[in-house]
């Protein structure tokens, strides 16, 4: 049995077989995601966790299973909100054969997906890139989208300048130049890939503000009450997903839903369509996309599978 450090994980996983081995194990017949767990946990503090337990496997190959906590008051401590390990097992034997550390596997694994699913739905000739939020996922947001899109432009926004600073010089040694930007309402304006990754309750980003053509990827609202977009925004999109159920439970899917603003019919197409080429993805230089990532096992598994070799 090999244990994985995040380190080692960073280490392995480049974006190109990244990106390739997640559409592989999409349109995988053998590839199976069980619906997640979710559990409410007391942190000891008066406050609430949450923990959650996602398994997949390929039929004959590889089982796996990642462990996540969400521990929303780390910050103040310095740790990270989200952490994760994963577990895998031999697919015929079901003898243990690897444990990986999974902060970063899950960081880079979720901004690989975005990529995945830009590919398909952001304009060909995109140029200009916004990072909304300046968390661990922030600069693998701007080091994937930047793998399948030549941005002539690069923003990161946050609420405070001095980490989106942070972020900037993190890709910086990428060879990748990010301008930070405080005027939020007027970056949206601008961009045509929009990528979201915070932990909002409220929408940050406003429909009426998106340019024709734009593609909106939301990737930090995992629970019913976080929304990182507003209603006019999902008015406006052609609506994907990576997964059906799971992209359900956010809530920038989750409200509209609730409220009659989208339908399950609105709901175009998940990830794994997308890559079988079962919808062509967009349609047009005009069309607004929206893209919305909550996770699913098969990412994680392709991910795993991949470092582990």
């Amino acid at each position: 049995m090999r244990f994985f450090t995040d380190a080692d994980i960073g280490a392995v996983l480049g974006w190109a077989e990244l990106i390739q081995a997640i559409e592989q194990i999409m349109v995988e017949p053998e590839a199976t995601a069980p619906a997640r767990t979710f559990h409410t946990v007391p942190d000891g503090n008066g406050n609430d966790a949450a923990f959650l337990l996602k398994p997949g496997w390929v039929a004959g190959e590889i089982i796996g299973v990642k462990a996540v906590t969400v521990f929303p008051d780390n910050g103040e401590q310095g740790l990270p909100m989200v952490q994760a390990g994963v577990l895998l097992f031999d697919g015929v034997t079901g003898s243990l054969v690897g444990a990986c550390e999974a902060n970063t596997l899950t960081t880079r694994r979720t901004a690989a997906a975005s990529a995945v699913a830009a590919k398909r739905l952001a304009r060909t000739g995109a140029s200009r890139l916004l990072v909304v939020g300046t968390g661990a996922l922030a600069p693998m947001a701007i080091q994937a989208h930047a793998h399948v899109r030549d941005f002539d432009t690069v923003q990161v926004w946050g609420r405070n300048p001095a980490k989106a600073a942070v972020v900037a010089e993190e890709v910086a040694v990428h060879g990748l130049t990010v301008d930070v930007v405080t005027d939020l309402d007027a970056a949206v304006a601008g961009a045509d890939v929009i990528s979201c990754v915070t932990g909002a309750t409220e929408p940050i980003v406003r429909g009426a503000l998106v340019k024709p053509g734009c593609h909106v990827d939301l990737i930090g609202g995992f629970s019913h009450e976080m929304r990182e977009a507003d209603d006019d925004v999902v008015r406006r999109a052609s609506v994907f997903v990576d997964t059906y159920d799971d992209a359900a439970i956010a809530g920038d899917i989750a409200q509209p839903l609730a409220s009659g603003i989208l339908t399950p019919a609105d709901l175009l197409a998940d990830l794994t369509e997308l890559v079988a080429g079962e919808h062509p993805g967009r349609r047009d230089d005009d069309e607004v996309t929206l893209f919305k990532s909550a996770g699913t096992a098969l990412e994680d598994l392709a991910a795993a599978r991949l470092a582990v070799g």
